[in-house]
């Protein structure tokens, strides 16, 4: 089976018109922007038996994929378990007369009955683009939840695999071709398939997109896998992986500190720097094949290709 590519850019791009400035002087040209406009995510559950809609993200996102968006946050947000406590997830568009922005928003109906952490929905988030979770005690609900359980050792990867997931991941970028405006997520498995990719300016939101994409087909464990981000490894990126019970988040780019915490407090393997010749592990090394026989005075150091 051919791995879910990132799907059409229809109404992912907006061409403008532009001027450049080179050698040659200045020139008009059309050139593709990445588009960005605002979506509300919705959640209806039960609370004392009376239907409660509550709104709980609005983020900055590139249209498109918006259920799983909305499914994936709110799965590595801790509000949903699973993707069968979801009754309906329903998405409607709207635009205010004379404006190009729109207002989009999905709901997600939770089953009757459905277990809700209710102090995970009290809370109110903003996001944008380039935050993920603004204003969220995030470090400390990761601390208390219960739903981290990673496979202590597996799975065990050859380094020259995971030095040659970015060039894939690369290859199937279809609107940064376009715009080169976009971050991209990929899903691996341990052999270097490409499994799934999603775009979108914002890593979080590609990232969300790709983990709601697997929560709808049905795939409840995604153990097993490498999450691999377009740019660097931040604290809510490394959360949404541990969450989504993902044992490896890998990056072309650097991690931060609190990732690095994340990754070693609670067992998950965490990769920078991943290119073709070589890649920084940062936590988990006992994950990646090489690693585990070296001896290193730092948990972090440098794979290289010979």
């Amino acid at each position: 089976m051919p791995p879910a590519a990132s799907p059409p850019s229809e109404g992912r791009t907006h061409s403008l018109s532009i001027l450049r400035v080179d050698a040659d002087g200045i020139s008009a040209r059309s050139d593709a922007v990445a588009t960005e406009e605002p979506l509300e995510i919705q959640v209806s559950f039960e609370r004392n038996r009376v239907r409660v809609i509550k709104p709980v993200s609005i983020t900055m996102r590139t249209p498109g994929d918006d259920r799983e968006l909305a499914v994936g946050f709110l799965f590595t947000e801790g509000i949903l378990r699973e993707a069968a406590q979801i009754e309906a997830c329903d998405a409607t568009a709207s635009a205010a007369p004379g404006r190009s922005v729109r207002g989009d928003t999905v709901r997600v109906t939770l089953r009757a009955g459905a277990d809700v952490d209710l102090r995970t929905l009290d809370r109110h988030f903003y996001t944008t683009s380039s935050c993920g979770v603004c204003g969220k005690t995030s470090l400390e609900a990761l601390r208390l939840s219960d739903r981290i359980a990673l496979e202590p050792d597996l799975p065990v990867v050859d380094p020259a695999i995971l030095r040659s997931l970015p060039a894939l991941l690369r290859a199937r970028q279809a609107v940064f071709d376009q715009t080169g405006g976009l971050h991209a997520a990929g899903l691996f498995d341990a052999r270097g398939e490409l499994v799934a990719i999603r775009e979108d300016v914002g890593r979080h939101n590609a990232v969300d997109k790709l983990i709601g994409a697997q929560l709808l087909a049905g795939r409840s464990s995604l153990a097993g896998h490498i999450l691999l981000v377009s740019g660097r490894a931040s604290f809510e990126l490394m959360q949404k992986s541990l969450m989504a019970g993902i044992p490896i988040l890998a990056a072309v780019g650097a991690p931060s500190s609190l990732a690095v915490d994340l990754a070693r407090q609670f067992g998950g393997t965490l990769l920078g720097f991943v290119g073709e010749r070589r890649l920084n592990i940062y936590a988990g090394a006992h994950r990646v094949r090489a690693a585990a026989f070296a001896r290193a005075e730092s948990p972090a150091f440098v794979v290289r290709s010979r």
